[in-house]
């Protein structure tokens, strides 16, 4: 289906030199662009990534991984450090709990 735009020159320009860049057609630059922004704009890309590690067999337990990539961020002043560092002590160190024990006094 073809179809008539009015697109500033400033933007016509940067269309142009994407296109050389890409080494396509203006209108195939186009196509991509409203491709890319359906995509990004509707659930489709929401679909289209759901599941997308349910395959992979090198994190074992999806849960558990995930939980332990978020025991990465725990912080010594946290509130849930110490819980934390319980359930995963190899993410933690003895300067971990240094900077605990600062944290603690200070409050």
């Amino acid at each position: 289906m073809r179809t008539l735009i009015d697109i500033p020159e400033e933007d016509m320009r940067w269309l142009d030199n994407r296109a050389v860049i890409e080494g396509k057609s203006r209108a195939a630059v186009v196509r991509d662009a409203v491709a890319k922004y359906r995509t990004a704009s509707t659930s489709e890309g929401i679909e289209q990534a759901f599941g997308l590690w349910r395959d992979r067999d090198d994190i074992g337990d999806s849960v558990a991984w995930q939980r332990r990539m978020r025991a990465e961020w725990t912080r010594p002043w946290d509130e849930d450090y110490d819980s934390v560092r319980a359930e995963f002590p190899d993410l933690f160190d003895a300067e971990d709990d240094r900077e605990r024990e600062y944290w603690r006094t200070r409050k």
